[in-house]
């Protein structure tokens, strides 16, 4: 009886090994806003962690987190650094920046799991708004894979973009009627 529950337990194991190898390496979440603001506004509230930290849906969802920045002030360098309950131990660093066309961070995730990815976001002027787009993306190893069928990246993510992307319009909105 116990030799047939071991087998049973070592079939399950293997098929969960099976399953969590079948699943795609890569994943990529993206969302876009149209905003009535010019590439360039647009860019800056970006390039600047500090700029970022103010529409960042992650600072509101963890508010007792703390974060610290370090390397330039904003632009390829800028390093923002973050430690709370809720959003884990991490960093985001600048690590190309284009004005008015693209900010690019390597995000590294420290905790509740180790990981990099890549954060881009696009700016394209459409006559007198701008599409931003906000992407993540990168490569899941084992644990990844084997986390993506319980958490759904694209679920847990692509709501809080929605709404960072929400806030960037409005404060933009906000310093152009000021």
């Amino acid at each position: 009886m116990i030799k047939k529950i071991l087998l049973v337990l070592a079939a399950i194991v293997v098929l969960f090994v099976i399953v969590v190898a079948l699943q795609p390496a890569d994943f990529r979440v993206e969302r876009s806003a149209s905003i009535a603001a010019p590439p360039g506004e647009l860019f800056d509230q970006v390039n600047d962690h500090k700029k970022f930290q103010k529409w960042n849906p992650w600072d509101k969802m963890d508010p007792e987190a703390k974060t610290t920045f370090s390397g330039a002030d904003s632009g390829v360098g800028a390093v923002a650094s973050w430690d709370g309950a809720k959003v884990g131990v991490g960093s985001a660093t600048i690590i190309e920046s284009k004005p008015g066309e693209l900010v690019r961070q390597r995000m590294d995730w420290v905790k509740p799991m180790e990981g990099t990815s890549t954060v881009d976001f696009t700016f394209k002027a459409e006559g007198d708004k701008t599409v931003v787009t906000w992407a993540m993306y990168g490569k899941n190893g084992f644990m990844g894979k084997a986390m993506s069928l319980f958490i759904s990246c694209e679920k847990m993510c692509g709501p809080e973009f929605e709404k960072g992307l929400g806030d960037l319009a409005s404060i933009v909105a906000d310093k152009d009627a000021n």
